[in-house]
């Protein structure tokens, strides 16, 4: 994660631009039925006019999408910027680097390529300690493969398992992770789970996340949101199917800010902390966790 302060200003310029309306609807609030202008946050009314923003309960505005989110949450200015580049990436790289498919076209996720396969494969089995059998189970199914950037690919898939989107991870010395264009998060998922009968679900910031829960705890459905969301828009169809959900965002101020708001908007779902930063990193570190509510639930 970047944290120089060349980087963070980098980070800063691209996503300030960021559609105000996306950040509100990704934060959990709500459009007003009537006016198209207006938001309801746990901070009272909010009007949005193009890059400006005006909350009318408290009397104050600012302008951009790190505004919005330092008013919004307890965020301070650099975890601003980074969860906006985490939650928007195709908005975080400069313009010159991005896919020429324009934003908000049709999902387009990128054609297989097995000769990169390999080195996809020891990527995550050699350094991100990802049981081989788990990795060559979901190659095999085909919503895990590598594209001929040697990206690992992993299909969200959505209502009758139609794919919406793919999750990008980089695995190259340059690494980087990002979605495919025109990828509907609010569509679908990337999930995984050993047993159909699992009623427990556990939420998880990314797709490799997600796999190192599910080889952690295998009685689980592990579910990638794509970066932190407080309330995905197929969260409550889950909870209405009576699935026990957990939220398993990542051990730091981010993930445990936005695991807050998702329990204040969803009060069913538990906090379900890692012991180090992320999944991954429990399992990298040959950690375990249980599912017990007790003993993972943040006071």
């Amino acid at each position: 994660m970047p944290d120089s302060f060349a980087e963070i200003g980098t980070k800063a310029t691209l996503v300030r631009r960021i559609a105000l309306p996306e950040v509100l609807q990704t934060t959990g609030c709500r459009a007003d039925r009537f006016d198209r202008a207006k938001w309801h946050t746990p901070r009272g009314v909010i009007s949005v006019t193009g890059e400006k923003f005006m909350n009318w309960t408290t009397g104050t505005g600012g302008g951009g999408a790190i505004d919005l989110v330092l008013h919004l949450t307890p965020l301070d200015f650099k975890t601003a910027v980074l969860w906006l580049a985490d939650t928007f990436p195709a908005c975080s790289v400069p313009p010159a680097c991005r896919p020429a498919s324009p934003c908000g076209h049709a999902s387009r996720v990128p054609v297989r390529d097995d000769a990169a396969l390999p080195r996809v494969r020891s990527y995550l089995i050699h350094e991100r300690c990802l049981p081989s059998a788990l990795i060559e189970s979901f190659i095999q199914s085909g919503r895990l493969y590598a594209d001929e950037k040697a990206n690992a690919v992993f299909l969200l898939l959505g209502k009758g398992k139609r794919v919406v989107g793919a999750e990008l991870r980089g695995t190259t010395p340059r690494k980087w992770h990002g979605m495919s264009p025109g990828s509907r998060k609010d569509l679908g998922y990337f999930y995984v789970a050993l047993s159909t009968s699992s009623r427990k679900v556990v939420l998880c910031e990314s797709a490799i996340d997600a796999l190192s829960c599910l080889a952690l705890q295998q009685e689980c459905i592990a579910i990638s949101t794509s970066g932190a969301h407080p309330s995905p828009a197929w969260l409550p169809l889950l909870l209405r199917k009576g699935f026990q959900v957990y939220c398993g965002f990542d051990a730091d101020e981010t993930g445990d800010a936005l695991a807050d708001r998702m329990r204040q908007l969803h009060p069913s779902v538990s906090r379900l902390r890692p012991g180090n930063h992320d999944w991954n990193d429990v399992l990298k570190s040959g950690g375990a966790f249980s599912m017990s509510p007790r003993s993972q639930e943040v006071p």
